[in-house]
């Protein structure tokens, strides 16, 4: 095709020379960020246009249900599609990703940025090969909430180390359908990092494991059947209707707005719980370490939601800007003052559960410490396994087997299979996925 030239007249020649010569007027970058819609991440949302104010770069939200979020952030990255310069990702994706080079390292974010006051657990889930990946919003391990004027209109103690048995027997007395009371609520949504977060971990304490060391499934093994049959059970003689559409946010607003006796889940909801501006039971909430049965192992996770930056943002300079406001002691300090103390964001770093004012506003807050540094992704389960991860097995496959397996066990919840059917059908696509990918030969 032939080169076409376009003869320029001379005043429109002068007009252009003279645009070429003149400053061009800076144009403010536009962050486009993926977010899940947990309270905390709604605050830093919230708070953001501080940052924006601070350094003229602007910011695009895109907040999303957590399924959703692992859904969408997976398939962008995955293909570099270059739709987010910053993803919320957590413990699981970071070093799998990092691996694959899918992430940028975000280690220097500066001297102001104290990165040594980081929990270490913290940092050595958010790294591959000993470089950090992505930053830590919030960190959090999983413990019991419970209602303490409900325990005491019924004449009850919460032990200071609960067991599975001991959790059966209160839910049992503090059900009260009459008065909307469910005894217990528990994740039924399913999602490898919804209802198979906490199953996982009941799995763990019941003795049981995803993988052998020869990394076949272990899914119909008695220690499954055992902790599957109790939570459904429990879940439906003492858990809320329509319990299968329930995962973390939706059992968060349950247990802020009375209708739960007891909760098992994520640390994290502690500050939102105790909360009088935002939690009816604020007064009336206390907390317990998570329950056991055969074994400690595993029975609490450690996670932690982080920023990271694809290696597919065009804005990388300016994202690792916004990671080093959002995750740092300055931050930590907005919330406080804002929001309130019971409302930073947990279990990242060492110097907030050395603060005076968050101590007094946090009384959840040693256990919260205590939960996360006993957490052992190394050796998650009474057996020896092949795999690390406390709630979650740190391997690719897992993001696809966990969910399967999450919506089998809903069926058995919903009362459409046995518990025995779920588990030979989690059994027998788990074992397909790990042969296909060659773990078993």
């Amino acid at each position: 095709m032939k080169e076409r030239r376009f003869a320029v007249a001379p005043l429109a020649a002068g007009l252009l020379a003279g645009a070429l010569l003149a400053p061009i007027a800076a144009t403010a970058a536009t962050l486009t960020i993926a977010t899940v819609n947990n309270p905390d991440m709604l605050v830093m949302q919230k708070l953001s246009p501080a940052f924006t104010k601070e350094t003229g770069i602007k910011l695009n939200w895109v907040v999303l249900p957590e399924n959703t979020l692992r859904q969408r952030v997976t398939t962008d990255i995955a293909t570099h599609a270059g739709s987010f310069d910053i993803v919320t990702i957590g413990t699981y994706e970071a070093p799998l990703w990092a691996k694959n080079h899918w992430l940028d390292p975000v280690g220097n974010l500066g001297a102001a940025y104290d990165l040594a006051d980081i929990f270490p657990s913290v940092r050595a889930g958010l790294s591959y090969n000993r470089t950090l990946y992505a930053v830590p919003f919030y960190a959090e391990s999983s413990m019991t909430y419970y209602r303490k004027d409900l325990f005491k209109a019924a004449g009850l103690t919460m032990p200071a180390h609960p067991t599975y048995d001991e959790i059966k027997t209160f839910a049992d007395k503090l059900t009260d359908p009459a008065k909307g009371i469910y005894g217990v609520c528990l994740r039924g949504l399913p999602g490898w990092g919804e209802n198979m977060a906490y199953l996982t971990t009941l799995v763990n304490t019941f003795g049981g494991e995803w993988f052998n060391m020869k990394w076949e499934p272990q899914l119909t093994s008695p220690a499954w059947e055992k902790a599957i049959t109790f939570y459904v059970d429990l879940m439906k003689k003492d858990g809320p209707p329509n319990a299968t559409s329930n995962g973390f946010t939706e059992n968060l607003a349950l247990f802020s707005t009375g209708k739960c006796g007891m909760w098992i889940d994520a640390t994290v909801a502690a500050g939102y719980l105790y909360d009088p501006a935002k939690s009816k039971v604020a007064a009336d909430v206390a907390v317990a370490p998570a329950p056991t049965d055969v074994t400690p192992h595993g029975a609490h996770w450690l996670w932690s939601w982080a920023l990271a930056i694809p290696v597919s943002s065009r804005q990388a300079v300016d994202a690792r800007k916004f990671l080093a406001w959002a995750t740092s002691k300055s931050y930590i300090g907005l919330v406080g003052r804002t929001q309130g103390w019971v409302a930073v964001p947990p279990g990242t770093r060492e110097s907030t559960y050395k603060n005076p004012e968050y101590l007094k506003a946090a009384p959840f807050a040693p256990l919260v410490e205590q939960m996360i540094l006993s957490a052992d992704p190394l050796h998650p389960t009474m057996n020896p396994v092949p795999y690390t991860g406390v709630q979650f097995v740190g391997i690719p496959e897992f993001q696809g087997i966990g969910t399967t397996v999450g919506q089998d066990i809903a069926a058995a919840l919903a009362g459409r299979e046995t518990v025995a059917q779920a588990l030979q059908s989690a059994e027998a696509s788990t074992r397909r996925t790990m042969t296909e990918a060659g773990y078993i030969k």
